[in-house]
């Protein structure tokens, strides 16, 4: 299963693209699409996408594995970020991908283990997962990287595979 994942953002979008083949991992390509603080913001949202698209068609993912939005007090921030967000979505969604959310909680359990992990420890098990010599950057990259990892866990089970199929069959 070769898997997207997506740390959204509108500056930095960390994306990385793994195979998950029974358990093992490979990375097959990761990076960052940047923009420029004091480009249009609407400019900046069509890099994004065109960017994405072309990741989109390059790398053929089974799924795209993205972060849910959240936010604790800045909203004008968490608004733009859901913009962004949006656009890749829609890349996702043109290119006949499907998208799947996981909240950073559900990224620390599946990398770690521990829902309390500290950011240095999702990156530094995202690192031996992948046998990288050293953490992606910028941490945005290694985030992508932890997402598609946590759909590789989620994606198997039964409980995913029966919300897949329609839901519970009583």
């Amino acid at each position: 299963m070769v898997v997207l994942g997506v740390d959204p953002g509108y500056a930095i979008v960390g994306w990385g693209v793994i195979d998950f083949n029974g358990n093992s991992y490979t990375p097959k390509a990761f990076g960052a699409i940047t923009t420029q603080a004091h480009t249009d913001f609407n400019e900046r949202l069509k890099i994004i996408y065109d960017d994405m698209i072309t990741i989109l068609k390059k790398a053929k993912p089974d799924a795209v594995a993205i972060e849910k939005l959240y936010f604790t007090t800045n909203v004008t921030t968490a608004i733009l970020v859901a913009q962004a967000r949006g656009v890749i979505l829609l890349a996702a969604q043109q290119c006949g991908v499907k998208v799947f959310e996981y909240t950073p909680l559900q990224v620390k359990v599946a990398v770690t283990g521990y829902g309390k992990a500290k950011k240095p420890q999702v990156m530094e098990m995202t690192r031996r997962l992948l046998h990288l010599k050293e953490v992606p950057k910028p941490d945005d990259t290694a985030d992508a990287l932890a997402i598609a990892i946590t759909h590789t866990h989620a994606a198997g089970t039964s409980l995913r595979q029966n919300m897949l199929n329609g839901g519970i069959k009583l």
